[in-house]
């Protein structure tokens, strides 16, 4: 039986914890926080998406950053091997729009109550408001951690610290320095799944959510991501599920083209139909009367603009012209990019611990043994819809199967 020591009491880390524990290791889990899973608190809106109900094969398609490191840690403990662990340990779950997995009772915290019984089913022990201050690194081994000034010596440390989103809850980059003290390199770090400030003013529209719309992101002529679904203005730009997966594609630096299609299900020539049949049956309108069938009250006076067609115009005297411009913009509704929000805004961060020193299939450093990393600390991402945990989950298993 191994001494395993866990940094870090997000998902990764319980779940690296019970695996350990699983297999018959003494396991220490190292909190500095005063409760466990803080930042499954904010996940899927409070309401945590654990995970998504599409076939684990399918998962890669939605891991933008480091789908082919993931393989073993995937297989190792796919979605529907999650759901199953989690449901021996009481969590019910249901599944969403999107394939996205929730808890049935939409409380974050039944599932770090799963995940606090499975750890006590093999005898974990928690120690929270416990703050890590280095590694122990002797002939180029992981032999334990510092805590309190003091060595604590363990077999293997598993650091599944977060990132640096969202710091109230304890992501703020310590594991990246426990990393490098082990020599390891830093891919450069950046938000993430996080809103978009654009170019163009759209602080009328702050608190618009527009449903059932297409999004597609643009650099140049070149389509970095498209997909239907839900967005929201904000008063410096847009954020929302589509907004969030969109930027996982944004750089730093880039110009970047975000376009609406407002009816995704008609083609230019039904919508067209569409506002003759509408001109036809009240041609006195004003035009942005006329919008109301169309458009959401609050976005009609920028939609005015941004077509060109002044809001007082009678529907009967709107030109062909003028309707082709109405019928254009209502399936390319245009905002210039300006930046990406700041990461402490981002849902996860992008960068992190370098892929290449670290084997896939146990998740152990390549570099400094008895070492293992889970979680957001690895250099890769995924997209919005239960992507980013199940990433977590998975590495956590792994590491904590294989330490020891």
């Amino acid at each position: 039986m191994s001494e395993i020591c866990v940094v870090g009491g997000g998902p990764a880390g319980m779940m690296a914890a019970y695996a350990a524990g699983f297999r018959g290791h003494s396991v220490t889990l190292l909190e500095k926080n005063a409760k466990l899973g803080k930042k499954l608190y904010l996940t899927g809106k409070g309401r945590c998406n654990i995970t998504n109900a599409a076939p684990i094969e399918d998962f890669f398609d939605s891991v933008v950053v480091g789908g082919a490191f993931l393989y073993s840690a995937f297989y190792t403990l796919d979605n529907v091997a999650l759901l199953e662990l989690l449901a021996r340990f009481g969590l019910k779950t249901k599944t969403e729009r999107g394939g996205r997995v929730f808890p049935e009772s939409d409380k974050a915290s039944d599932v770090t109550r799963a995940l606090t019984k499975a750890m006590d089913s093999v005898g974990v022990k928690v120690r929270l408001n416990t703050r890590v201050e280095g590694l122990l690194i002797e002939n180029g081994r992981c032999a334990g951690v510092v805590v309190g000034g003091k060595p604590e010596r363990y077999d293997a440390v598993i650091l599944a610290t977060g990132g640096l989103s969202y710091p109230p809850t304890g992501s703020t980059g310590d594991g990246y320095e426990f990393a490098r003290s082990a020599g390891h390199d830093i891919s450069p770090t950046s938000a993430s799944l996080v809103g978009l400030d654009t170019v163009d003013d759209v602080s009328g529209l702050a608190g618009l959510t527009l449903k059932n719309v297409s999004l597609t992101l643009t650099q140049g002529k070149r389509k970095l991501f498209s997909q239907q679904g839900e967005m929201l203005f904000t008063h410096t730009g847009v954020s929302g599920p589509l907004v969030l997966s969109a930027s996982a594609y944004v750089e730093d630096g880039g110009d970047y083209t975000l376009t609406i299609d407002l009816k995704p299900a008609l083609d230019e020539k039904t919508l067209d139909r569409r506002v003759l049949r509408d001109i036809g049956e009240a041609p006195n309108k004003n035009f942005s009367n006329l919008l109301g069938g169309l458009l959401p009250s609050s976005l009609i006076a920028y939609f005015c603009r941004a077509c060109g067609i002044p809001p007082e115009t009678k529907a009967h005297s709107i030109t062909r012209e003028q309707r082709a411009a109405l019928v254009h913009t209502l399936k390319a509704l245009r905002f210039q990019v300006k930046q990406k929000r700041p990461i402490e805004e981002a849902v996860i961060t992008r960068g992190g611990v370098s892929r290449k020193q670290i084997d896939p299939s146990t998740m152990q450093s390549r570099i400094c043994a008895g070492l293992y990393f889970a979680g957001e600390m690895i250099d890769v991402d995924a997209l919005t819809g239960g992507y980013n945990l199940q990433i977590a989950f998975s590495t956590g298993y792994l590491a904590g199967i294989s330490a020891g």
